[in-house]
């Protein structure tokens, strides 16, 4: 299941506004606790980071060497 920051913004309102059930991808989730609902803004948190990191172009460099011998 990849989230989006809507998911990770709607899961930040729950925690200001004192509820524990949030809409997730269309799905409502209640919580059991506010400990569970910030346990799980951790996760969608660290996925997110990994998504955005796997993403990145990766960059690449190009060198070229020339070498020359000296005659004796």
């Amino acid at each position: 299941m990849a989230f989006t920051t809507a998911d990770l913004a709607s899961i930040d309102a729950a925690l200001t506004s004192g509820e524990l059930s949030v809409e997730v991808q269309g799905r409502r989730v209640v919580y059991r606790s506010v400990d569970e609902l910030i346990k799980a803004r951790a996760t969608v948190d660290t996925l997110l980071k990994a998504q955005s990191a796997s993403t990145k172009p990766v960059r690449t460099a190009h060198f070229t060497f020339a070498t020359q011998r000296e005659r004796y």
